[in-house]
């Protein structure tokens, strides 16, 4: 029996340590392609150059963005295909979730990975470092009226 129990106990921590590595992978952009939320925001307050934004999270609370569902799903993911399909390759693109710290994100991942696939050159990761509320809304910059 104790040898079972150690069995048991042996796979749990193997699988437990590939979903905290999985949830933790490395990332997938480099610093230059964060913007930062001020610089965004600016960017939307003087309606200068609005890039694309797409929310690849739980909502589109940013204005001007468009809500491509959350990219861990199948469902999100061809959502964000039908938005990407119709866009040019070098056009400005900003992507955001905002559930929670990069490090534990699923979605910016798989989002990145697919602009990647698909040859995007120019595309940022808005930098919400802890999420979408404390480092977009409670700054106070722009959401989108209900």
């Amino acid at each position: 029996m104790c040898s079972t129990v150690l069995k048991c106990l042996a796979v749990f921590s193997f699988v437990l340590s590939i979903s905290v590595t999985k949830a933790q992978s490395p990332k997938n952009w480099d610093e230059k392609q964060l913007i930062e939320s001020a610089e965004l925001a600016t960017i939307i307050n003087t309606n200068n150059s609005i890039p694309i934004i797409i929310s690849v999270g739980p909502g589109a609370v940013i204005p001007h963005s468009v809500n491509a569902g959350m990219a861990n799903s199948k469902e999100g993911i061809e959502k964000l295909k039908s938005v990407l399909q119709n866009i040019a390759k070098t056009e400005k693109i900003v992507l955001y979730c905002g559930c929670c710290p990069f490090e534990h994100c699923p979605n910016v991942r798989p989002a990145i990975d697919l602009l990647k696939e698909w040859k995007f050159t120019n595309y940022y990761l808005l930098n919400l470092s802890t999420n979408i509320k404390v480092d977009w809304i409670d700054k106070g910059y722009p959401v989108k009226n209900k």
